[in-house]
């Protein structure tokens, strides 16, 4: 994921004139997530966080946005209360216009959501919330000594907010590698200062109580803790799920309190399901855990998109309006692969790879797309989105949600090779469809970089 993918940021101002960024993406129900603890609007969409982020923007408009005092919202703010932090949300809820939304807490957030949902039960289609709490989950003399350890952590964090933001990590990403160490703490120190971030863990730690406005909700409500999260306790989370009227309890495995990390299939399909979203009408997209599960051992189509002069766009057209460009492309791959059973595997910056269990289905995607891309061109000749796509078939190496291995490098050279707005395959996808009604022409034999020998390729027929 690039800073060239992250989504158009734009301010909303709370009714006490503080500035507060935030970010959309996607279409569909209005789906509002609160910040966890800091953010960064800039950021957000990147790496695991922007993965997990997507993943949700495919059948919600997502709406994130930065709390007063952190990431691009106003800095200098004298109160970052939970009450306060509220008026950031309904600022953006206000200036999008939303009538009603489902609202999704996170973590040190969670007791604002809580709140502003008690205060505005029209507003609140249905509520999901992750790690949450609704009074501080560390108290005085507890018996482990937590509470001790929680002022000084907050001590730390006030006095170097560097070394408090890394012995975080302990809590926040038990099993952090060096670089999504240095990647999370990167994040941190620019998501906010270290007053601010400990201001907020303060209250949360010590002095939040909205038990009271809790049991005032009555939307329908999916509350998910990880069993062994060591920033808010499993029962803070049960808690919070005991007292709403209208509440399911989902406890998970695992003891990552960032939700990005670790086992973020079970949270996204428990949210999916809430949702309501239908993963398997059409035949809709799978997710790539599911996909790798469900084809471990087996021949698998491989498809790569490739933009047409995407550094080009944008030194000609500007940053903005390239970015349009690139979601537009977004936009019709993604619904091409919903529709056919298609998995994103990831953005590759200028395009996207994705799998699927079958050639044939690969194919039509493929040709959906373009159909697509040429309607849309159509209708748009002065901002034009050409693409290419290459496939191939073959037994890739899986490892978690990507994969990887020679069949995956051919796919990807293959689509190199291709012109915009053309579609070729590799001879191993044509023989796999052979009698299915798909129109190839061959190409002369190709050498392609990385490959010996040269590599026969095919150019599908698309054009009606």
């Amino acid at each position: 994921m690039t800073i060239d993918d992250t989504p158009r940021i734009q301010f909303a101002t709370a009714e006490d004139g503080v500035r507060i960024a935030y970010t959309t993406a996607g279409d569909g129900p209005p789906l509002v997530m609160t910040p966890g603890w800091v953010t960064h609007q800039e950021f957000e969409w990147q790496g695991p966080s922007g993965k997990f982020n997507r993943r949700l923007a495919q059948h919600h408009r997502l709406i994130l946005y930065d709390g007063r005092g952190t990431g691009l919202s106003d800095r200098s703010v004298a109160d970052v209360s939970l009450r306060e932090r509220a008026k950031d949300l309904a600022a953006v809820i206000e200036h999008l216009g939303l009538e009603r939304v489902t609202l999704y807490g996170v973590s040190q957030s969670s007791a604002a959501a809580l709140y502003y949902a008690a205060e505005h039960p029209d507003r609140i289609e249905r509520l999901i919330l992750y790690s949450p709490f609704c009074h501080s989950f560390l108290e005085k003399g507890d018996e482990a000594g937590r509470d001790a350890l929680g002022r000084a952590l907050i001590g730390l964090i006030r006095a170097e907010w560097g070394v408090g933001a890394k012995t975080t990590l302990g809590f926040i990403h038990p099993d952090a590698d060096k670089e999504e160490e240095q990647e999370t703490l990167r994040y941190l120190r620019q998501s906010s200062s270290g007053e601010i971030a400990a201001r907020i863990l303060e209250e949360g730690m010590f002095d939040t109580d909205v038990r009271e406005h809790v049991t005032r909700i009555q939307a329908p409500a999916l509350v998910l803790h990880r069993r062994q999260d060591n920033a808010v306790p499993l029962e803070a989370g049960r808690e919070v799920a005991s007292l709403l009227p209208n509440a399911r309890f989902l406890p998970l495995e695992g003891d990552h309190h960032l939700q990005f990390y670790g086992d973020t299939e079970a949270i996204l399909h428990a949210v999916e399901d809430f949702l309501d979203v239908d993963r398997v009408s059409g035949p809709a997209a799978v997710t790539a855990a599911a996909f790798h599960q469900a084809t471990a051992g087996l021949p698998v189509t491989i498809l790569f998109t490739d933009m047409e002069g995407s550094t080009e766009l944008t030194s000609r057209l500007g940053d903005s309006p390239a970015q349009e460009l690139l979601r537009d492309h977004n936009a019709i791959v993604r619904e091409a692969l919903a529709n056919q059973g298609g998995t994103e595997i990831k953005h590759t910056g200028d395009g996207i790879m994705a799998s699927f269990q079958s050639a044939s289905l690969a194919l039509q995607s493929a040709i959906e797309m373009q159909r697509a891309f040429a309607e849309r061109n159509e209708a748009r000749p002065d901002a034009t989105v050409r693409v290419r796509i290459g496939l191939n078939a073959g037994e890739p190496v899986r490892e978690q949600d990507d994969l990887f291995g020679t069949s995956v490098q051919l796919a990807r050279r293959i689509c190199d090779r291709a012109e915009p707005e053309q579609i070729l395959a590799s001879n191993v996808v044509r023989e796999l469809v052979a009698g299915k009604g798909f129109l190839f022409a061959e190409q002369a034999e190709t050498e392609l970089r990385g490959f010996e020998d040269p590599v026969r390729l095919f150019q599908v027929r698309w054009s009606v």
